[in-house]
């Protein structure tokens, strides 16, 4: 066998890792506000709301004055690395090389969203929606949607529900929720893959990275995801280990950027 086979093996291994990872891997990262990042910290500009004011005629208009400030994040290394024995691939009848990229792409997805969670849960406004006392109910929804209307987050389309599991399923007992007379198919963004409602003006889906009985509500500009390395792959051989080292690899960096557009909504699962 020619010495170069390695070279058709990293191929595809990176081709199975990335097609992994973008369909079963992260939630969240596709609601987030994304920069791709050269250096060791991303930096997300923020700039102010203004006034607008009148002049007279002749006269000098008012600068708006906008404040410049931005938030910063340093960039992490995460890896999922695994061996494949050389002879071990011999007696197996199972596609080693697959289980492993789907478990690396597993692996990276989870951590990618971990550190979105994380960013939220310390960077979230201290108006929280709920208690832990019991189930979310329509008058919760309805006081979420009065909160980030008085804050004015941007009614745009990037509104945002993470909700864990159980969480998720106690909204069906809230009947314009579950019912498709008030949520018909033109509400389901993701019809047939994702599961994810469109139910007054958020986008409400279900994510086991979110636990506690502490979801979030935010806009998609609200969280930053600095992206230094996205996920990558290496495949090197190993003589002392007789072994094929795989390993995949992304370095990343999250934070919240606007406390007014990320919300704790509270529920007793």
């Amino acid at each position: 066998m020619a010495n170069t086979i390695d070279q058709a093996f990293i191929k595809q291994f990176q081709t199975e890792v990335h097609l992994s990872y973008q369909r079963m891997g992260s939630k969240l990262r596709n609601t987030v506000r994304t920069t791709q990042v050269s250096g060791s910290t991303a930096r997300f500009q923020i700039i102010g709301s203004g006034v607008a004011t009148t002049k007279s005629r002749n006269g000098d208009v008012t600068p708006m004055e906008l404040a410049h400030t931005y938030v910063e994040v340093t960039m992490a290394d995460y890896y999922a690395a695994e061996y494949i024995d050389k002879l071990d691939e011999l007696k197996t009848n199972i596609n080693e090389r697959q289980a492993i990229a789907t478990s690396a792409a597993a692996a990276l997805g989870r951590k990618t969203d971990a550190l979105l969670v994380a960013a939220m849960d310390a960077g979230a406004s201290t108006t929280q929606i709920h208690d832990t006392s019991s189930a979310l109910e329509k008058a919760d929804v309805l006081s979420l949607f009065e909160t980030v209307g008085t804050a004015e987050m941007p009614d745009d389309g990037n509104r945002y529900v993470a909700m864990s599991p159980a969480g998720f399923a106690d909204l069906f007992a809230i009947t314009e929720f579950a019912s498709a007379d008030y949520v018909g198919p033109a509400n389901l963004p993701f019809a047939g893959g994702m599961t994810m409602k469109d139910f007054l003006g958020f986008k409400f889906f279900s994510t086991s990275a979110v636990a506690g009985g502490k979801n979030f509500a935010y806009h998609q500009n609200a969280v930053g995801l600095g992206i230094n390395a996205d996920v990558s792959t290496e495949l090197n051989y190993v003589p002392q280990k007789a072994a094929h080292l795989a390993n995949s690899m992304m370095s990343m960096g999250c934070i919240a950027i606007d406390d007014e557009g990320i919300y704790e909504v509270l529920d007793n699962n």
